[in-house]
């Protein structure tokens, strides 16, 4: 079940939602408005998943940044966001969507008990600007069922995440070729 904005509300008031920074004004019905970070890792290389990807990494000035079609940008959430009581699906949305940004498609789920600043993957239909801190997208909480698993307490690839983090598949691809 989808957690509407007041349960959302009531949630981060409670203390069982993080969402840090928090603004009322960013609660929708069903959903938390997430913004977009101010920092982009950008793959214009030939990606591998056997090796690290390399990048270059920019700051979006506050007069924005234009991304270009053909790369892949790896972003941050503005807001870290977390629960040890909800699951989250982080997704863009219909205003991101029409300006042929498509983000964040691949990993929307945040396990109970993971709380990051989410790793966005980014592409451009056409060229845009985007600016840091923009409405980026909708981030949902969902209830769970069964026995609760937090997943920082799991020995996962990503769960001390705190920020823009690469593939690390790699690490399971014979150790990674050097």
């Amino acid at each position: 079940m989808i957690l509407t904005g007041p349960a959302i509300t009531a949630a981060v008031r409670a203390g069982e939602i993080t969402i840090d920074p928090y603004d009322p004004a960013h609660v929708s019905p069903n959903a938390y408005d997430w913004r977009l970070g101010d920092t982009l890792r950008v793959c214009a290389g030939q990606l591998d998943a056997a090796a690290p990807t390399a990048y270059t990494e920019q700051t979006i000035p506050s007069s924005g940044l234009v991304l270009q079609p053909g790369l892949l940008y790896l972003g941050v959430t503005h807001e870290r966001t977390g629960s040890e009581a909800y699951a989250q699906l982080l997704n863009g949305d219909r205003t991101i969507g029409s300006l042929g940004i498509w983000v964040h498609v691949s990993a929307p789920l945040g396990h109970q008990g993971h709380a990051i600043r989410w790793t966005l993957e980014i592409r451009a239909a056409r060229p845009v600007r985007v600016y840091p801190g923009m409405t980026f997208g909708k981030l949902v909480f969902l209830t769970t069922q069964g026995t609760a698993a937090s997943y920082q307490r799991q020995l996962a690839k990503y769960a001390t995440t705190e920020g823009i983090d690469i593939s690390r598949l790699y690490e399971e691809i014979g150790g990674g070729r050097r």
